[in-house]
């Protein structure tokens, strides 16, 4: 476990390590990044060009030329030069620009490794970032939101993180404990009986202050977990009813195969799409029936699982039949805090009998001809919106792991504040001790405190290159 001043770690920069940056594929160009004491001596040994050569080249600056390597040209390059300690490692960086595609940026990184340097790990760049100093492990954590992102407000909201947003919250809260636990601290000097009243109750107001803090953070996980992840909307019902409709609408394609014939859908379709700003992963099941084929009934099985995991649950009946005893037993289950009951095919007649439901959010459709769709799409942007304040500007939010942390300082402020208010002088050491248990925790968040499983947790999450 370290604690404090990263840069006294170093950053393995005896090692030059090298990458593609960009991902695989055609593009307009590809780029290989170095980092580490050998970058400027192995540009010198490969770059082709007018000028000054890379070692002697300033900081910031571009130079237009070939790479060059046993004998024969590579490709026409753009080298950008960075120095350390301003390069995003902390480190000396070169940067080649070369043509898109596979195979010239595999051959620029062959000739590269072959002089002193070897292939980055997964996130390596931003892990020898973090050791320098440059950043702290929330804004390393928010590089990777930034790449996932699968909508605007997630991008925005990531890019409010890699700029020290959430950073600033968590010193802020560290900060204050270090305080109240200094303060805590101090009353063990005090000669038995003598410490003042008004002190501790002092200390007992501002941990709460504390633990208010912490909780306000706590509260913006589900946004962050919509965000992150996205939420799983999962439609279910009976053969037939329109499931599959319902997710093509949405969709505004045809994803899913729509039949008459029972059973078309066996397992489970999903596609994503974005309302509001939160990326939603739809799931068209299959349809809920007595069977006997076993693909069917794994099918359906699966089709359970989804739905008790789901944060919407969208459940489509034909209204233009009756409802028999298993149906209307399926339909008291629902979760009204969670569940869209769509009454589907209404243009054909109403002979499904509702009385008695639980209050559920119903909306009448006739989806083959589009009736409802816009309904649908405004009840779950609702919904959802109930986990997320999406009128507010883009903020950066707390991940599980963030949580994790957050649950466990709390845990020991709490158990400290509880021998606190018990009173007796015998209560001030163990509530000491979980306060610092509690500092320990939380500087797990910036990176004040980390370990090298903690840091492999996080950056094997990268791509090789970032």
């Amino acid at each position: 476990m370290f604690n404090g001043d990263k840069t006294s770690e170093g950053t393995n920069g005896e090692e030059t390590i090298a990458a593609i940056a960009t991902a695989p594929g055609e593009g307009g160009i590809s780029v290989i990044r170095i980092s580490g004491p050998a970058a400027f001596s192995i540009a010198d040994a490969l770059f082709i060009g007018q000028g000054a050569p890379p070692s002697q080249r300033r900081h910031g600056t571009f130079a237009f030329g070939r790479i060059r390597d046993q004998d024969h040209d590579l490709d026409e390059v753009l080298m950008l030069f960075m120095r350390g300690p301003r390069s995003y490692t902390g480190e000396d960086t070169v940067e080649i620009q070369g043509h898109g595609g596979s195979q010239c940026a595999r051959r620029i990184l062959r000739a590269v490794l072959r002089r002193n340097a070897r292939l980055a790990e997964p996130g390596e760049f931003t892990k020898r970032a973090f050791l320098a100093g440059r950043i702290d492990l929330l804004q390393a954590e928010a590089v990777l939101d930034l790449i996932r992102a699968r909508s605007e407000r997630a991008a925005a909201a990531a890019l409010d993180q890699m700029e020290g947003g959430l950073s600033a919250s968590f010193a802020a809260l560290y900060d204050d404990l270090v305080v109240v636990a200094a303060s805590l601290e101090a009353t063990l000097d005090f000669p038995e009986d003598e410490l003042p009243a008004p002190y501790l109750d002092e200390i007992r107001s501002s941990l709460a202050k504390v633990q208010q803090a912490a909780e306000a953070l706590l509260a913006t996980w589900e946004e962050g977990h919509l965000l992150r992840d996205g939420a799983v909307a999962v439609i279910s019902g009976r053969a037939n009813v329109g499931k599959s409709t319902l997710l093509n609408a949405l969709l505004g394609k045809d994803r899913a195969i729509v039949s008459a014939m029972p059973g078309t859908t066996r397992d489970t379709i999903e596609e994503s799409l974005v309302l509001q700003g939160i990326p939603v992963r739809l799931v068209d099941t299959a349809g809920l029936r007595e069977t006997d084929c076993e693909v069917e009934q794994e099918g359906i099985r699966r089709t359970q699982a989804h739905i008790e995991k789901a944060d919407l649950h969208i459940h489509v009946i034909d209204v233009s039949h009756p409802l028999d005893e298993v149906e209307q037993a399926r339909l008291q289950r629902l979760d009204p805090k969670r569940s869209i009951l769509l009454l589907n095919k209404v243009d054909l007649g109403r002979a499904a009998d509702l009385s008695g439901l639980p209050a559920l959010r119903t909306i009448e459709t006739s989806l083959i001809s589009g009736q409802g769709l816009e309904a649908i799409k405004g009840v779950m942007a609702e919904m959802l919106a109930g986990h997320a304040d999406l009128s507010s500007r883009p903020h950066a939010t707390i991940s599980e792991r963030h949580r994790s942390i957050l649950l466990a300082a709390l845990d020991e402020t709490r158990m400290a504040a509880g021998l606190l208010s018990a009173g007796g002088d015998e209560a001030l050491v163990p509530a000491c001790t979980h306060l610092r248990a509690a500092l320990e925790s939380l500087g797990q968040a910036t990176g004040r405190v980390y370990h090298d499983e903690l840091l492999k947790t996080i950056f094997s999450q990268f791509c090789i290159g970032k």
